[in-house]
């Protein structure tokens, strides 16, 4: 069986909510203004630390895509989705691009983020239509 290698990033990052494992840097993030059916999503051009579901196409707001889910190393919780493709052109930015629903991970300064803080605005991306 072959060894869990668990990356630790130095600086400001963003980790599991249930297990601490580092998942992303601030300075990989791409939007902090995407919104899901649990409140913010932030989109990031990399992370680490997590393992991916199987390939699925996923009608959301802004349109169809090809997504996969990502599941956090240390614990196995979903943490948020990888945009595999867009179909609409003006969503291809989004390809290979990740998602972390922001309920489920710690900010940058290891404050918790509850989905009541905010109430939820439609017309983001992120979300099942």
């Amino acid at each position: 069986m072959g060894r869990l290698f668990v990356i630790t990033l130095e600086g400001s990052f963003y980790s599991c909510k249930y297990c601490k494992t580092h998942l992303a840097l601030s300075k990989n993030t791409v939007s902090k203004t995407f919104h899901c059916r649990h409140g913010k999503a932030y989109l990031f051009d990399k992370v680490v630390n997590v393992t991916v579901g199987e390939k699925e196409e996923r009608l959301m707001i802004t349109g169809l895509h090809t997504v996969v889910d990502i599941f956090c190393v240390g614990c196995g919780s979903l943490v948020g989705w990888k945009y595999e493709a867009a179909h609409e052109e003006s969503q291809k930015y989004k390809e290979g691009k990740f998602i972390l629903e922001r309920f489920k991970v710690l900010g940058p300064n290891g404050s918790n983020y509850m989905s009541s803080q905010e109430p939820q605005v439609g017309g983001s991306d992120a979300d099942d239509a």
